[in-house]
């Protein structure tokens, strides 16, 4: 782990770039908006720690009202759970023996889920709990649309008796998220693919309760997504991560009607090392912010962020404003990242501002807890 980029009580300036920088008090605006809109929908909120990879800001949730948080990798929850997190749900399939059994003993230390959406899957977690002598509760995953992991609708009783079958393990319900619409600009484009989604969910629910099984809850929804599930009297728990940042991508969506306003949270911290007639070059490349979904944003700039490569990012003045808008060589530039998990997984520390962006003093300085953690 490098050492820490700024220490409690350091202004802005002293910050070592580049630093992956929370703004604490649009991060607290954002958890309580979220929890605030699944408490009046009457929802369980359980939000998705993959964003943040952090056991302090997965507290901060959890104090807000979310019941847990969700995970997607074995490693992850471990490392959350070492750090107090109690209620750990992996959102994501598990087969290899080798992590069916950490699952198994984890299962022993903390309250735990995982989805499944194979008999194979099922069959190796009832061998593995019994063998560990815990318990675990099992959602089985429906695809919704998404193309990816779960079971077709009409499979899932055949499932849901499989997990029922097996003494340890507890059929909690269906998963059933469909991550490829939530960056769907369009939110009437993206309530059609959700209302399908929905019909998925629904049907996989018919498909369980007429195999004999109770459904207790449907599960699923992300940051572009929730408040259409949060409408479909099929949902009964929302898991949306990136809201607790907002990064340049999803800010690019447009909102749903009746959703919280939220902020943008999450910043990487550049320094201007180089700076040329027509542009200037920051500290930033690659290596500290994921592309994946695209180049950050320059942050309340009329500035563009171009390619530079892996330790570089080139600024360029936007049409129309000219050579003046360029930061003089030294400036720092916040860049708003294109897709905020994947950067997070970069960096070993989050440097909490509190006060602004502009005149903001360190608060503090968290780890990333769950960094690297991607078995």
């Amino acid at each position: 782990m490098t050492p820490p980029p700024a220490r409690a009580g350091d202004p802005i300036a002293a910050i070592a770039t580049p630093a992956l920088v929370i703004d604490q008090d649009a991060l607290e605006r954002n958890i309580a908006r979220m929890a605030a809109f699944a408490r009046e929908c009457g929802l369980r909120l359980r939000p998705h720690a993959k964003t943040h990879k952090s056991a302090q800001i997965a507290r901060m949730q959890i104090a807000a009202g979310a019941l847990g948080v969700c995970v997607q990798k074995v490693s992850e929850a471990e490392a959350l759970a070492a750090r107090g997190i109690a209620d750990l749900y992996i959102s994501n399939e598990v087969v290899a023996e080798d992590r069916v059994a950490r699952v198994a003993a984890l299962a022993g230390q903390v309250r735990l889920a995982i989805a499944a959406d194979s008999a194979l899957g099922i069959d190796r977690l009832a061998r593995a709990v019994q063998a560990a002598g815990s318990t675990i509760d099992v959602f089985v995953e429906v695809d919704v649309g998404q193309g990816r992991c779960g079971a077709a609708p009409a499979g899932a009783g055949s499932l849901a008796r499989r997990v029922v079958s097996h003494a340890g393990l507890r059929f909690a319900g269906l998963q059933a998220y469909h991550g490829g619409a939530q960056h769907i600009r369009s939110s009437a484009d993206r309530e059609a693919a959700i209302r399908r989604a929905v019909a998925a969910a629904a049907a996989a629910r018919a498909a369980v309760t007429s195999a004999g099984v109770a459904c207790p809850l449907v599960t699923g929804a992300g940051s572009g997504s929730f408040a259409f599930e949060a409408a479909s009297g099929v949902y009964g728990e929302l898991q949306p991560g990136s809201y607790v940042f907002l990064d340049r991508d999803y800010a690019a969506n447009e909102a749903a009607p009746n959703t919280p306003a939220f902020e943008h949270a999450l910043f990487v911290l550049s320094r201007v090392m180089s700076r040329g007639e027509a542009h200037a070059v920051v500290d930033a490349g690659h290596k500290s912010h994921a592309i994946d979904s695209g180049l950050p944003a320059v942050w309340q700039r009329d500035l563009d962020f171009a390619n530079g490569g892996d330790e570089h990012g080139i600024l360029l003045p936007r049409a129309g404003s000219g050579s003046h808008a360029l930061p003089a060589l030294d400036e720092v530039v916040w860049l708003v990242p294109g897709h905020c998990d994947p950067t997070v997984n970069l960096h070993d520390h989050y440097v909490c501002v509190r006060g602004g962006l502009q005149q903001g003093i360190v608060e503090a300085v968290w780890p990333v807890d769950a960094r690297g953690c991607v078995a």
